[in-house]
């Protein structure tokens, strides 16, 4: 493997024009078939051929300089029309692909936002979204380019723009975010921002000459996106790819593709390692090998669950996986991805804090054995320029080491803003400390401008520990409660719950609020012990343990809660569904499904 693109690679088509030229034979991307054996194979010279022939097509459609969706199931044409886009100077949006009417809802929202009608897709794609969706609204007025219909030219035929006229401060992508409510919001990553994000990356968590990925995460999603495609090209190592669903019917797969093909550096959330363990319990990981190999196993979670960590690596030690390995980390797509990580080679810092401290938003240490113990497990330390403290969400003010306040970013990695809303991005993106002269310069050093994230948490010794999301907060006589403790204890009141299977958020009916605590459970445990039995098990954990009474405590079928991409529960959309009556009870059987038009449903 070539080291590192050198200094003048500014962009990440730099970076993929330097790996064609010097290891055009190595091996790029292998994309599994069902998960398990190796299928397509890409070289870097093949890609950068296909980027290039895609990119002359996207110019000569007038794309350069616009927008366009990406539409692509994650596979290896999104790879190649992602960096086609970037080639050309188009702002690729990768967006799902629609299953669901409210899908398609959703790519018409961005699309609108985006100032676009392009859809870049596949042929199959785009006839099965004509064949389902096409009598809907929605769709009409989109355009739909099938992207793998384009037959990749000799480079002496291709001529798109040069990558080194690429401007490192341009937009190189829109990654929407997924917010729960709302009209969608396109976060502008630029070029730069790609850079930096990439080296801060590598420099955390070092490849060296044996580096290899493994991803299973959605492509269109940043996390997926950063260590399944940008992080692998940027570094030359290879990265093995499957299929998101392939993971989620058998999760024991992705550990088999990290022994198979001797991963060192995979990443996902936390419920990813949950259902891992599970599937160790349940006997379903007799064909994973060996896991020494892997040396950085990311976890992208707000916060990261000290149980979930501990356990999966108990759970596999047995296989050679190194507790050292375990590699918590914080990021999100306004800084581009990641902002801090564990350093390698060093297992995760936990600390025990008074639960009832932390409900008044005050760190107190305690011992692991007090019944008020709480472990917080830090995500890590920001590296390079990337500088991270926790602030006063109303004073404005920086907090000392044993209060938490609001995360703040600044660095080269925080994006440009978002696509169209000077104002919100003003807030969110260019925020002040009080006392800050508004031309105050930003620096590395001292910077002027930071990135307001909206999550709590606060920096000890360096580390930052994430704590919750500051609107998210549950607030009972005076006391903070924070959603993901409940849904931890309602998910642990039975056994049999799947993990992040629940959702704890307030409501207001006009009158009083409401503390709500929704739980997902499959038929086996809705037949035992039943759903009245679970209420009743959910509803004590949580008295005895937050010493807090659910005003209501709902029961729905496993798969029924709202979650982003990359799996997390949107509460705030359950909280709107359970006002709006369209969260049902599981013992409520649904209403029955309206005829649709033939042209609709065939």
């Amino acid at each position: 493997m070539t080291p590192p693109p050198p200094d003048h690679a500014r962009t990440i088509p730099g970076a993929l024009r330097t790996r064609s030229e010097k290891q055009p034979d190595g091996t790029a991307y292998v994309f599994l078939r069902d998960g398990e054996e190796p299928g397509e194979r890409l070289t870097w010279r093949q890609l950068d051929d296909a980027a290039r022939s895609r990119a002359t097509v996207f110019e000569e459609a007038g794309l350069a300089g616009r927008t366009a969706i990406l539409l692509h199931p994650s596979g290896p044409e999104f790879i190649r029309a992602l960096l086609g886009c970037m080639y050309a100077d188009v702002a690729g949006a990768p967006v799902q692909v629609p299953r669901r009417r409210q899908d398609v809802e959703t790519l018409r929202r961005i699309a609108h936002d985006a100032g676009t009608t392009t859809v870049l897709t596949t042929a199959e794609v785009a006839r099965d979204l004509r064949e389902r969706f096409g009598g809907l609204p929605e769709l009409a007025g989109l355009t739909l380019l099938a992207t793998d219909t384009i037959a990749s030219a000799p480079r002496d035929v291709t001529a798109p723009r040069d990558d080194r006229d690429l401007r490192p401060e341009g937009i190189a992508l829109l990654q929407y975010t997924s917010g729960s409510t709302g009209d969608p919001k396109g976060v502008m990553v630029t070029h730069a921002n790609f850079r930096c994000n990439a080296m801060e990356t590598e420099a955390l968590w070092p490849l060296g000459q044996d580096g290899v990925f493994v991803s299973w995460l959605p492509l269109f999603h940043d996390m997926g996106m950063l260590f399944g495609v940008l992080l692998p090209l940027w570094t030359g190592a290879p990265s093995y790819l499957m299929a998101p669903g392939a993971f989620i019917r058998r999760p024991a797969r992705w550990l088999e593709a990290v022994s198979r093909f001797r991963a060192t550096h995979s990443a996902a959330p936390s419920f990813a390692y949950e259902m891992c363990v599970r599937a160790a319990r349940e006997g379903r990981t007799a064909r994973v090998g060996d896991l020494s190999s892997w040396r950085v196993a990311g976890n992208g979670a707000e916060p990261i669950r000290w149980r979930t960590l501990r356990s999966f690596s108990e759970t596999f030690a047995p296989y050679g996986f190194a507790a050292r390995a375990m590699a918590p980390g914080y990021g999100l797509a306004e800084n581009t991805l990641k902002a801090t990580g564990t350093p390698q080679d060093r297992e995760p810092t936990v600390l025990f804090l008074s639960a009832d401290a932390l409900g008044q938003n005050r760190v107190r240490p305690v011992s692991g054995t007090d019944d008020d113990a709480t472990p917080v497990v830090s995500s890590g330390v920001p590296v390079l320029d990337t500088q991270v403290r926790a602030v006063d969400p109303v004073t404005l003010e920086p907090c000392p080491p044993d209060v938490i306040g609001e995360i703040w970013i600044s660095g080269p990695c925080v994006a440009a803003g978002y696509l169209g809303r000077p104002e919100m991005s003003e807030a969110t993106f260019r925020a002040r400390l009080s006392g800050t002269a508004a031309d105050a310069p930003s620096s590395a050093g001292a910077p002027g401008t930071h990135l307001r994230t909206g999550d709590l948490g606060f920096v000890r010794d360096g580390e930052l520990y994430v704590t919750g999301r500051l609107k998210d907060i549950i607030i009972r006589q005076g006391r903070n409660h924070y959603p993901q403790d409940l849904e931890l204890t309602a998910e642990s009141a039975v056994s049999g719950l799947h993990p992040n299977c629940a959702a704890a958020f307030s409501t207001d009916d006009g009158t009083a609020e409401r503390l709500v605590v929704v739980v997902e459970a499959d038929g086996k445990v809705l037949r035992e012990p039943g759903e009245r039995l679970l209420r009743a098990h959910v509803h004590d954990a949580i008295r005895e343990h937050h010493r807090l009474a659910a005003d209501d405590i709902l029961i729905v079928r496993r798969g029924t809660l709202p979650r982003t991409s990359s799996g997390k529960v949107r509460r705030r959309e359950c909280a709107q569904r359970y006002t709006d009556g369209t969260l049902r009870s599981a013992a409520v059987p649904p209403p029955a499904a309206p005829v649709r038009s033939a042209e609709v449903s065939r």
